[in-house]
């Protein structure tokens, strides 16, 4: 098991509620509709002077949101288009470049990026020539730091040893690689049939060409898994030794996601199998020398992520855990969601309605929140104890200027339960999460979230594990 955590099932099973997974605060479901275009115009042009920390320009990180898939995965809950019409990537490509013409006349700053993802959906839907395309128009609107972290989430059963080769050659240095299971059942019974081969030939093709990082995603709770099952995965995606481990819980939200419903419920693990299943990786990944990053994430100990954990540099957003917190983030795409100088703006879900809004002229923004003075204060909390499981409370009172007991005083009444459980000490000025409690983590958040106060919202979201 890894040193930094202690599994305790029966924590897990009286502590496993619904809750947000903290990748903004507030949440995106509390967006607003009355954020609209010329909201984000304004948060784009007032970056130059909101943008500033202690003289130094904050610098950029983009997203690309590719929603194209060959093939749809029934667990999937990702914003996506399922078709075999290759012409769709091209027009999408023409918008997105027309997005960041539009984005760019509005933004005051810097156009240097330490930082890029693109996510889907599919990114490799996209082919050699329309990769090149798409770099290209974000090399004419942006500036590509040199040693900046430039990743991808790859489907191996559509990328061939040239293809990494491409995207090294366009400055892509990471990638995530989706594997969920290896065993034939679970991946018949979830419409994904991937061989070990071909996954470990890409995983060759990243470190031949010279990728600075490699990332598996896992899933346990899939229909079919069992103990043996799983343990076996374990074992070949160990062998491949990736530098990341993404293990994600199942959570079966058909009327949510509706290619869920062609699972088959019956077929999913009892709570006790899939809480051995956990279990089981925990313990394979310590044995391994991985290190528990937080949520559901796991690294090497020289991994950058592990590295600016301990710096206490590790910062949390749309994309997961990663390690420019000084950046503004903007994003592109059907559904994709910015960050820019104390504002979240989230574009249309819709392809079709993404595409007229930028044939108006506008940019397609659906909702978004501007962060309150209390909404930055709380951010601070939740980030702490997301990345780094302690948080002091002087630097919070320092930073915002207030009696961290005073103003948290129904918060830290809130505490005192976990505390009584084991989840937490609260001691003098620093309020730490136990080993016991770092995989209940977002539970601890989910004390300073104020709108889950304010409603009954909890049901919406997926269980902590």
């Amino acid at each position: 098991m890894p040193k930094n955590i202690s599994f305790n099932p029966d924590l897990i099973r009286r502590y496993d509620l619904p809750g947000p997974r903290y990748t903004s605060f507030p949440t995106a479901d509390r967006f607003v509709d009355v954020f609209d275009s010329t909201a984000l115009e304004q948060h784009l042009a007032r970056r130059a002077s909101d943008g500033v920390l202690g003289g130094i320009e904050r610098g950029l990180s983009l997203y690309f949101h590719i929603p194209f898939c060959n093939t749809v995965c029934y667990y999937c809950g990702c914003n996506k288009i399922v078709t075999k019409d290759r012409s769709l990537a091209d027009r999408y490509i023409s918008y997105l470049d027309r997005e960041m013409s539009m984005q760019t006349a509005f933004l005051s700053g810097s156009r240097q990026v330490s930082q890029m993802h693109w996510g889907g959906g599919t990114p490799t839907f996209l082919d050699g020539r329309e990769i090149v395309r798409l770099m290209r128009a974000i090399r004419e609107h942006f500036q590509l730091k040199r040693d900046g972290e430039y990743s991808i989430e790859i489907d191996p059963r559509k990328v061939s040893n040239d293809k990494v080769a491409l995207l090294a050659d366009e400055g892509f240095n990471r990638m995530s690689i989706g594997v969920q299971d290896f065993d034939p059942l679970v991946q018949m019974a979830v419409n994904r049939v991937q061989s070990i081969a071909e996954t470990r030939s890409v995983v060759d093709s990243a470190r031949t060409n010279g990728f600075r990082s490699v990332s598996m995603d896992l899933i346990y709770g899939l229909p079919l898994q069992d103990v043996s099952r799983f343990a076996n995965t374990l074992d070949s995606v160990l062998e491949m030794q990736p530098d990341r481990l993404a293990l994600y819980s199942y959570a079966h939200l058909p009327a949510r996601f509706m290619p869920q419903r062609r699972i088959d419920a019956g077929q999913l693990p009892a709570p006790e199998e899939k809480l051995a299943l956990l279990a089981l990786a925990i313990e394979k990944l310590g044995e391994a020398g991985y290190v528990y990053i937080g949520m559901d994430h796991f690294a090497r100990p020289d991994d950058e992520l592990a590295v600016a954990q301990r710096r206490g540099s590790l910062h949390r957003n749309f994309q997961g855990y990663s390690t420019h917190a000084e950046c503004d983030l903007l994003a592109f795409g059907v559904s994709a969601i910015s960050s820019v100088g104390g504002a979240y703006s989230q574009n249309e879900k819709d392809l079709a309605q993404y595409y007229a809004a930028i044939d108006r002229g506008d940019l397609p923004v659906m909702r978004g929140w501007v962060m309150s003075s209390d909404d930055m204060m709380r951010h601070a909390i939740i980030q702490s104890l997301m990345c780094h499981f302690e948080l002091s409370l002087e630097a919070i009172e320092q930073a915002f200027g207030i009696n961290f007991r005073e103003t948290f005083a129904y918060e830290i009444a809130a505490l005192r339960p976990l505390e009584d459980a084991g989840l937490v000490r609260l001691d003098g000025d620093w309020l730490s999460v136990t080993e016991a409690g770092r995989m209940l983590v977002r539970v601890v958040a989910m004390v300073f979230d104020n709108y889950l106060r304010r409603d009954s919202a909890q049901p919406r979201y997926s269980k902590v594990i």
